[in-house]
């Protein structure tokens, strides 16, 4: 596996592999890697030749009192788990190598509206920072395949409608979320529950498969029912940001004929845990 901190020395390794006619597939991480990061690659693996994998904790998108400096930084570890799982390149860069002018007055890239909502309306800058780092990364590597967790089916969402309204030549696809095996979702964060904790977060998940089962079984009141999935979240000890119904793809109001998605971003201690179950529309 090739090992890049250079960014001109990651993109002579990208140029020489598209002269030899091979597709490039690329996987964008901030580390801490587990078995959903590897599932990216697998991914990726059957739509290219090569896979690429970054590794870079962006403090673009970490708020002023976010986790930044606490986040999970293993690089021996996430390097061992990419030989393992046949990445053929690692790009590790500095936070100076991304941002070589600082970061007050980089040029941003903003999906609008998409941004703002949910997870963007508790995170301020968040979803910019993601599509400004996650550009800068497109640019770089220029790959023909592109894989994101759809655990974080909006920020999926976003960066799908950012590589076609910006008319990046890049396939985008979603991997399927990585649960444990008490349902919960797979995440670097996972590590911040304390044992009393973590055995309580699987309830996320459940009230999730609650209000799919709602859905399924023809209720209309989205408002209703994302309200029980809050109340309950709360009586089993998170502090929820959200609990929400929204049609798949758009992000909009939920539509009973169309495919609908239950997100939810709720705190337990000091960790912030989303998810989301995705429910498609009946056959009509």
């Amino acid at each position: 596996m090739y090992l890049f901190r250079s960014a001109d020395e990651l993109r002579d390794r990208m140029r020489r592999w598209r002269m030899a006619g091979e597709r490039i597939g690329f996987v964008p991480t901030m580390g801490n890697l587990h078995d959903g990061h590897i599932s990216l690659l697998d991914v990726a693996r059957r739509h290219a030749d090569r896979v690429v994998v970054s590794v870079f904790v962006n403090p673009l998108q970490f708020g002023p009192k976010e986790d930044f400096e606490a986040y999970p930084r293993t690089e021996e570890a996430d390097r061992d788990m990419l030989v393992e799982a046949d990445a053929d390149a690692l790009f590790l860069p500095t936070t100076e190598e991304m941002y070589p002018d600082g970061l007050d007055s980089i040029t941003c890239v903003e999906v609008p509206e998409l941004s703002d909502m949910l997870c963007g309306a508790v995170r301020p800058g968040h979803f910019r920072g993601v599509t400004t780092v996650v550009s800068k990364l497109f640019n770089l590597v220029q790959p023909d395949v592109a894989v994101f967790g759809e655990k974080d089916w909006q920020q999926f969402v976003i960066l799908s409608r950012m590589a076609r309204d910006l008319c990046f030549p890049i396939e985008v696809y979603g991997a399927p979320t990585m649960r444990e095996a008490d349902g919960l979702a797979m995440s670097s964060r996972n590590r911040y529950l304390e044992p009393r904790e973590r055995a309580i977060a699987p309830a996320l998940y459940q009230m999730l498969r609650q209000a799919a089962e709602g859905l399924h079984a023809g209720v209309t009141d989205f408002d209703a029912l994302a309200g029980s999935g809050r109340a309950a979240l709360e009586a089993a000890g998170f502090r929820p940001d959200y609990f929400e119904i929204r049609e798949a793809h758009r992000l909009g109001p939920p539509d009973p004929d169309n495919d609908r998605v239950i997100l939810t971003a709720a705190w337990l201690g000091q960790a912030r845990l989303i998810d989301n179950l995705r429910v498609e529309a009946p056959d009509l």
